[in-house]
């Protein structure tokens, strides 16, 4: 195994597109250490980012939007008191990733390019409209979060590309977002549904509206027709069941030792009524 320490993108590209074997990033690595060590892959080319200046920089955006480095561990996303106050809800998932040590480690976009359907940071970045740069051999793009996961363990990324930088867009007015996940134990397990909102709000009426669902599906969804359910509306209770009954016809989960797929689809419509009333009730001004 070759360890390569870039400090540019364009040279760890170059490293990537170069290898004619199996090759991983670290940014964090507490998702390809913990491969390697169980023997489920051996990389040929091993390209550590952390020495990239600024992959450990949070910046705001010349449009009030955020920026986020690939290294930036989840205890430290929490701890940015801006980001956390504008996307409370992107946050408040990833900081559900593991244990107090791992949040030291995880990153958004290892989470992102593990693949997991059930990655818990995926859905809020998908509803907050977030989009991730990434850098290749024919240069830099930006795509949306959505695009990026392609089934379990498989994203969209060509050979030689690695993502850059993850992209919030401005908060703005009025805006609140939540994430809720349904796990058997209180802590430290896998999401059996998560479910994210973001919603915007002009007095109590909503006019924006992104409903994202999370282990319902082979990769993370955005689900329109539960968006649909309650723009125009005041979030009243047959906003809330419309909402609930669109979340739930979304969801074609599967069944397995952590539930059934009737169960998923069931929570997936619970999940989505109580992370809208945390976004609506954030947007017209609740704290965190």
């Amino acid at each position: 195994m070759r360890y390569h320490t870039p400090s540019t993108f364009e040279d760890a590209v170059a490293i990537a597109a170069g290898s004619g074997g199996v090759t991983r990033f670290l940014a964090g690595g507490t998702d390809v250490l913990v491969q390697m060590r169980a023997g489920m892959v051996t990389p040929d080319d091993l390209i550590d980012l952390k020495r990239i200046p600024g992959v450990r920089d949070i910046s705001q955006t010349a449009d009030s939007g955020w920026r986020i480095g690939i290294a930036v561990s989840g205890a430290e996303l929490g701890e940015h008191a801006g980001l956390s106050r504008d996307w409370p809800g992107v946050v408040e998932g990833m900081e559900l990733v593991g244990s107090t040590q791992i949040q030291g480690r995880a990153t958004l976009t290892g989470n992102l390019c593990n693949g997991s359907p059930a990655a818990d940071s995926v859905p809020g970045l998908v509803a907050a409209g977030a989009r991730v740069a990434i850098t290749g051999p024919e240069g830099t793009r930006e795509v949306a979060i959505e695009e990026i996961p392609a089934g379990p363990g498989r994203t969209t990324l060509k050979h030689g590309e690695v993502i850059s930088a993850v992209i919030l867009p401005a908060r703005g007015k009025n805006g609140g977002d939540a994430y809720l996940r349904f796990i058997p134990r209180t802590e430290m397990d896998i999401a059996v549904v998560g479910c994210a909102v973001n919603l915007r709000v002009d007095g109590d009426t909503i006019t924006e509206a992104r409903v994202a669902l999370g282990a319902v599906a082979p990769t993370v969804i955005l689900a329109p027709e539960a968006a649909k359910a309650i723009i125009g509306t005041k979030l009243d209770e047959a906003a809330l069941e419309a909402l609930a009954k669109a979340a739930s016809a979304a969801a074609t989960p599967i069944t397995d030792k952590r539930g059934t797929a009737e169960f998923r689809t069931h929570v997936a419509g619970v999940l989505a009524k109580r992370a809208a009333r945390i976004a609506y009730a954030r947007a017209k001004g609740a704290e965190k």
